[in-house]
C-alpha cells in the first residue's frame, strides 16, 4: 500500500486495527511518533528482541504505516518515520490513548508526553470537537444516528 494515491477500502480499516492490536505494533508506532525512530533506539526503548522488531517494522512498512530511510552509508542501518497517511490516523489515536493512559494510570511513575501545536507553537491537549457547534465531544454526548435522522443506518 503506497502512501500516495492508494485506494482505501473498509478492509484497510480492519487491517489497520489488526495491525495495531498486535502486541508490539502499537508500541512501535507510538515510539516512532514520539521521535524514537532508529532500530537500536526502538529495541532499547521497547525491550523487544531484534528478530521480532525486524519482522514488525517490515510489516508496518509493508502496510504503508512506516517509511524507512538509511542513515548510514557504511552499514544498512535505518531510521523509521510515520507515513503521511499513517499520521492522519495514528497521531490522533496515539494522542488520545496516551492522554487517556496518563489521566487514568495508577502508576506513580507515569511519563508525561507533552504535545506542541506546530501551527501556533503552543503546548496543546488535543480533543475531539463537533464539526457543527465546535464543543468538545465526549463519550456520553455521542451516539450513532438512524436512517430517519440522516445517518448511514443499520447494517
Amino acid at each position: 500500500m503506497s502512501d500516495q494515491g492508494s485506494h482505501v477500502t473498509f478492509q484497510h480499516g480492519q487491517e489497520f486495527l489488526a495491525a495495531i492490536s498486535e502486541r508490539w505494533n502499537y508500541q512501535i508506532l507510538r515510539e516512532v511518533f514520539f521521535g524514537v525512530g532508529r532500530f537500536g533506539e526502538l529495541k532499547r526503548a521497547l525491550g523487544i528482541s531484534a528478530n521480532i522488531l525486524t519482522a514488525r517494522l517490515n510489516s508496518l512498512t509493508e502496510l504503508g504505516l512506516l517509511t524507512k530511510r538509511a542513515y548510514r552509508s557504511d552499514k544498512p542501518w535505518y531510521e523509521y518515520q510515520l507515513t503521511d497517511s499513517a499520521r492522519e490516523l495514528v497521531v490522533p489515536a496515539i494522542a488520545a490513548i496516551t492522554r487517556w493512559a496518563e489521566t487514568y494510570a495508577t502508576d506513580t511513575d507515569v511519563t508525561q508526553h507533552p504535545l506542541m501545536h506546530t501551527t501556533c507553537g503552543n503546548p496543546t491537549s488535543p480533543y475531539l470537537a463537533c464539526s457543527s457547534c465546535h464543543q468538545p465531544v465526549e463519550a456520553s454526548t455521542l451516539r450513532p444516528t438512524s436512517t430517519e435522522e440522516g445517518g448511514a443506518g443499520q447494517r
